[in-house]
Order: structure tokens, then sequence, then C-alpha cells
């Protein structure tokens, strides 16, 4: 359990702060054009004067202490304006600037605009909502993209694959611009990676938006970014930010798919009046509307992470405990969920976000139910006709409708309602409020509260539960803990006196995982709830156990966190039988991948085997057709090579081939295909050909690997010489098939060797071999 004191820092005074907002300037990384190398777009970073506010977050943490968010954000926007008009970065550039999400709404933009249009030669621009915004604020966040495509600029998501809750607001945001967070290009690609890509191709491939690769810093990262699909670029590997524009590098133009487009969603009155005019309208009970509603959190469910999910429900009495334990499931296993009605409160559950509601919102008179997620949108959007009598036998009129478009307009015109969130869980969730003014920082054992049956009983039923339980008070010098139950004591091994008074950080183990720590003090410090599994230490022995840690703040009356709740479960076994499961799964997966190998590879030259040549040639031919090159395909046989076999035996001919494979490998590109068709007979793929030189560039590396093959050959203590035939065809001037291309290639190889034997210039083995040395 990480310390929440390492995640602050003292703030300087305001003066200070306030120089340093009147000294913001931006400066300017390139963003490329992946294919081309030319410089499209900068994104405009801010940047505080010389002191201790030059770095941004410092600067915007300064910010968010001294209540001066608002203006430091439109002071940055402004200096980036400023800066790119007198750097001359305008049309056909494009300048990238961002929004801080706690200031989304009220976010100065129109006079930016005019900054933009008095610009010479036009400032293009796109806005960058972080996906810091999405949960804790959506509704200022749809708000904010409706004003900036209103004034005729493209939107970009930054961050995707940060966290799952960015691909579950792709379908709402519909960005221009999906940029990828960092780690997916520069580190190991695994199922969380394709998940990623998946939904991001999706999205893409539906709207035509363009992908962005972020933190691409070498030739490798380059390389990982366009096999992720990203068309753009940016990183220290095409310049590193600048006040002016990078030198060197040709200048291209940013086309997106749909600047200047609004969605509309947020002018509906209610999600019912989303649907089109001609969509049928049916009616039915209300108890065929819950079973209907039902099979949609279901799908939810099975959607997981990357999953939104709005309802309504009337009013409050409707929320019933089976409804509250199935949306208690939701919110753990999917993206976002809220739930609207009359009389809910603005957080229901944790973690389910809500709306005060006025009295003539129409959303009151409606059924509504919206699953959205990459790959799947389905709405019940249901209006009440108002009958009387059992309330199972109230009618609606109601529509099930999975086009997308319907089902996105009306999420968000629920999502618009969502109160803006201003911590992640309300105070009644705590088991007790804060301490007393001016409790030590080493109190006695035992949460301060009063002797109230109902405190008494809550303090028995924590000492008494089976999981550590924690309280950390976040107003006392290094946050100490203030309360520890038996359990905790006895996970920590530790008696109360070596305990209480302390930082949760006596529990850390050197090898705890510096990421998990990050992410606690990042929510720590965000003041937001977190749930991490972490390695730590028991007793004066520092005997490690795994710690599944789940961190709540609990709030005062004004919203200030005062103290953080822990509840810490001893999951070691679960941790190792997972780890042991890993283990054995990735002994099968080599295992599975040396059959696979086995299965493509000829056994005795590790050469590609025909079936894969001919599968990755096939590969090749679709890309060389559209990207209008030309490949070239070597048919080579062996001269001679019967009567190595036949004077020195069998293995010394299986030595041969495997010197004549080495010697193949050597003299072609990496990108190039090598494979053994059988007996003495091979073939060599030249993908990426320029068509107007594709047949002498073949013939050429034809000839030299016949007479690389040609070379004498030192072999088990004797030299004996082969030689060589090679075919060559040329797709697509001889074929636009594999099989096309072999055929050609194979006659011409036969044409050859006749040619050499009707000149009698075929290389025979000598009859009795040279020995050497």
């Amino acid at each position: 359990m990480s310390s929440p004191a390492e995640a602050r820092t003292p703030l300087p005074a305001d003066p200070v702060l306030a120089d340093a907002v009147r000294g913001v300037h931006s400066v300017f990384q390139p963003i490329v054009e992946l294919d081309t190398g030319r410089v499209v777009a900068y994104e405009a970073l801010a940047r505080g004067p010389v002191g201790p506010l030059e770095r941004p977050d410092a600067l915007f943490a300064a910010a968010r202490a001294a209540g001066r968010l608002a203006e430091l954000d439109e002071a940055c926007r402004a200096a980036a304006f400023r800066g790119a008009v007198d750097a001359a970065l305008v049309a056909p550039l494009t300048l990238f600037v961002n929004v801080e999400p706690e200031v989304l709404d009220t976010a100065p933009l129109a006079d930016l605009l005019a900054i933009a249009e008095r610009a010479p030669g036009h400032l293009r621009v796109v806005m960058e909502i972080t996906e810091r915004a999405l949960a804790a604020r959506p509704a200022e966040l749809l708000r904010t993209v409706e004003r900036v495509r209103e004034l005729g600029w493209a939107i970009a998501v930054d961050d995707v694959g940060a966290e799952s809750m960015s691909l579950a607001f792709l379908p709402l945001l519909s960005p221009d611009v999906v940029k990828l967070d960092l780690r997916l290009v520069q580190e190991r690609p695994g199922p969380a990676v394709a998940e990623i890509m998946n939904a991001v191709n999706a999205h893409a491939e539906r709207t035509g938006a363009v992908v962005l690769a972020e933190g691409i810093e070498h030739e490798e990262h380059l390389r990982t970014a366009r096999g992720l699909g990203a068309t753009l670029g940016q990183g220290w590997h095409f310049g590193r930010p600048a006040p002016g524009p990078a030198d060197g590098l040709p200048v291209g133009e940013l086309v997106l798919p749909g600047a200047g487009r609004t969605s509309g969603a947020l002018g509906a009155v209610s999600p019912f009046a989303c649907l089109p005019d001609d969509v049928p309208l049916r009616r039915a009970p209300k108890a065929l509307l819950i079973e209907l509603s039902k099979q949609l959190e279901r799908e939810a469910a099975r959607l997981g992470e990357t999953c939104v999910v709005a309802a309504t429900f009337q009013e409050a009495r409707h929320f019933t405990p089976s409804t509250t334990r199935r949306y208690r499931d939701l919110v753990e296993r999917t993206g976002f969920v809220c739930a609207l009605g009359e009389d809910l409160p603005v957080e229901p559950l944790p973690d389910l976000r809500g709306a005060a509601l006025s009295p003539e919102d129409p959303v009151r008179g409606e059924w509504d139910v919206a699953v959205l997620s990459p790959h799947f949108s389905a709405a019940l959007l249901a209006r009440d006709l108002g009958d009387d009598g059992p309330d199972l036998e109230r009618t609606f009129e109601y529509a099930l409708t999975y086009e997308r478009g319907t089902v996105s307009r009306a999420a968000s015109s629920l999502l618009s309602r969502v109160a803006p969130r201003t911590g992640p869980a309300p105070a009644t969730a705590a088991p007790a409020g804060p301490p007393p003014a001016g409790t030590a920082s080493r109190p006695a054992a035992g949460l301060a509260v009063g002797t109230t049956n109902a405190e008494v009983l809550l303090r028995r039923a924590l000492e008494a539960t089976p999981s550590g339980v924690t309280v950390v008070d976040m107003r006392l010098p290094d946050q100490p803990i203030v309360y520890a139950n038996q359990a905790f004591r006895d996970l920590a091994g530790l008696p109360s006196e070596d305990i209480l008074g302390r930082n949760c950080r006596l529990l850390q183990s050197p090898e705890t995982d510096p990421a998990a720590v990050d992410r606690i003090r990042a929510a720590v410090a965000a003041g937001r709830a977190c749930r991490e599994t972490v390695l730590n230490l028991r007793g004066p022995e520092r005997t490690p156990w795994w710690n599944e840690l789940h961190l709540a703040p609990v709030h005062d009356a004004d919203g200030t966190v005062v103290q953080y709740i822990g509840v810490q479960v001893d999951v070691t076994a679960r941790v190792e039988a997972e780890r042991a499961l890993v283990r054995e799964r990735d002994r099968t997966s080599a295992a599975l991948a040396r059959i696979q190998e086995l299965a493509y590879t000829d056994p005795l030259t590790g050469l590609l085997n025909r079936r894969r040549l001919e599968e990755q040639v096939e590969a090749a031919i679709w890309e060389t057709r559209a990207r209008g090159d030309a490949l070239g395909l070597l048919f080579v046989d062996l001269d001679g090579f019967k009567a190595v076999n036949d004077r020195l035996g069998h293995a010394a001919g299986d030595e041969l081939l495997q010197q004549v494979a080495r010697r193949l490998r050597d003299r072609v590109r990496r990108r190039d295909l090598v494979a053994r068709l059988g007996g003495d007979e091979f073939l060599v793929a030249l993908p990426d050909l320029a068509p107007e030189t594709a047949v002498a560039e073949a013939g050429r590396v034809a000839e030299e690997l016949a007479a690389s093959l040609g070379r004498p050959v030192a072999l088990r203590g004797t030299e004996v010489t082969v030689g060589a035939s090679v075919g060559v065809s040329v797709c697509p001037a001889d074929g636009v098939a594999f099989a096309d291309l072999l055929h050609a290639a194979d006659l011409r190889m036969y044409e050859q060797k006749a040619q050499r034997r009707a000149a009698g210039r075929e290389v025979p083995v000598p009859a009795s071999p040279v020995p050497l040395g």
C-alpha cells in the first residue's frame, strides 16, 4: 500500500502562480505522416516561465489548488494560438491543442476562433480531449465536443488505450483523430493491445478517423506504430518540442474525415425522441420491458469494460433491491454506467452515475436502456402511456433498435444530463466519519467514534470482519494510519503500536510493482477510489504476501477528502495459482509454436516449406497489387546434386543442401522469402520490386545466386562443386497467383538447364572429389 503523501507536493505562493500564468507559452511538437515523412500538424504543449512552475504538471497542480485552473487553461490555449500564428504554423498545417477536463463546459473558445480566422493563411485546429474527462464530466465533455464542431474544428481523443473507458466512449465522441497511448508503441504487445486495436480499427473503418501513435522514439517504435494501423506519428524520433517548426522536414496537409460535423445528439429532447420517424412502435406491459432490459444488461456485462450503459427508471421506487444488485454488477464489469430517475441521487451506488432531473424533464416519463460499445449497439426506448392499474401491467410504447446512430444519440441524450463528479464515492459510503479535530498522530487502536449503539455495533463489525480494514487521516502530516482492525494487524504481522501513526508504505516490498504504486498515488492525488493487487511484506521476518487492496476516499461536508479507507485481502494463494497457470500456458504455447514451426518449415534446412511459402507469396501478391509494386519468383534447381548423393552418400547430400540453404539466405534481403520445395529444388520470392526494373532486378539476383551456388563446397574433408539453374517469373507480368508464377519459373528453369546442356556447360561433380588440406 503506497503513501498518499508521496503524491502531494507543497505548492508555491499565489504571486508565483500569477506570474507563471502570465508567462505561460507554447512549444510545438511535429506530427508526421508515416508513409511520406511529411509534417502535417503540430501539437501545442504548454510551458511555464523558467522556475518552479516551468513543468506543466507542477503548473497545473498549483493552479488547481489555487482555484485558477480555468484561467490557466484559457491562457495556455491563447498562447498556443498566438505562438502558432507567430511561427507560421498555419494551413496546410494543423494545430492540436488541449482542453483541461475540469473546465470543459466553461472553456472559452469563441475568442480563439477569432484568432484562428485572423491568422494569415488560416489556422486549422484539432481540439484534444484527454480520457480523464470521460467518466468525470461526460455531460460537459459532450457539450464541448458539440461546441468545437460548431466552430468548424476537429476532435481528437488523447491517450486512447490507457484505460478501457476511452474505448467505451469512442462511439459517443466519434473523434476525427484517435491518439494511441504511448505504451501501445513502446511495450510488448499482448491481449490488451489486441483488444484496444480491435476497437480502434473498427472505429476508424466505420468513420474514417485517423489513427495517431504517440511515443515513437526510434525505428522499432515506428515499425510497431505502422503495424498497429497508425498513419500519423509523434515522438522524439521526428523531433522534440520547439518554439517553431521542425527543420528539414517536408510539409503536407492533414485530411480529416468530418471536421465541422455535429451529431445533434444533445439537441434531442429525450432518448425516445431520438427514434427516427419511420421506426415502427409497439405496445407492451412493463413486465416485458423488464425482461428486455435484463437481456440488454446481460449483453453489456458480456461486453465488459469497453461498454457504456445508460438507463432511466422513471422514479426512485423502481430502483429495487434486485435492480441494485444488477447495477452494482454492471458497474464492476463495464466501463461506464448511469441511471437516471425522479428522486434518484446523483450517485445511486458507488461509481453509478446519476443526475438531478428537473420536474419538467421528459426523461421522467420514459423507460430507456442504451448499450453501446465499439462492436455492439442496442437500445430499448419506451414512453409511459399513463395507464392506471397494477404496476407490472402498465403499458408503454416502445422500440428496440440496434441502429448505431440512434443508440449513440439516445446514450448521448442521457449522458448529457449526468452530474459532474466531484469525488468518486459519496461520503455516506464510509463506515465512520473523520476523527475529531486535534486527534493525535498515534491514536489508540480503534475508530474515533462515539458510544451510540450503532457506532459500537459498527466498531464490533469492523473488528470481526475477515478483511483487513484501515483508515488513513489525510489531514495529518505523512497521512498516518489512525485505525487498523484485527484482521489487518494479522495480515501485517505487527501489533497496533507498530502500525498506528505510521504511513501505509510500511508494508511495501522492494519488489512491489512500481506501476501499481504509481496508479495508487495518482488515484489518491485525484481523490479517486482504486483497486490494485500489490506485493507486501508481513511481520519482522518480512515474509512476502499478495494484497488485494481497495482504497476509497471519505469526504467532509465541503467535498474535501479527509480520510482514506483501505480494505485488504490476502490473495497469495490465488496469485500463485494464476502464475502457475500462466507458466503452464506459456509452456503449452511454446510447444504449440514448435509444432506450428515444424508444420511450416523444412526440417532439414530450416527454410520455409512449399505450403508456408505459398501462403506468404499469396499475401505478398495482394500487397503488391494494392501498392502497384512487382514481385519476383525464382525457381532454383541444383545441377550435379545426384552425383554427390551417389558418390558420398545421403548424409553428405543433406549437409550440401544445408550449405546451399545458408548461401541462399545470405545472398537475399531480410524481407525476401526462401523455401525448399523438396529434393534439390528451392524457391526465392522477391517482394517490393519497382515495376519498371522488376525483370532486370530479378534476373540480376538469379545470376548472383547461381554464381554463389557454383562456388566449391567443403564437404566432409573434400571439396565438391555443383551448379544451379534458375528460372525467373514476375508478378503481375507472368500472373497474379502463386501457381501461375511457379509454373512460369519452372518452365524457364528447364529452358535454362536445356540450354546449358546443349552448350556443354552443365557442371558435373568430379569423379574423384578433391581432398582438402
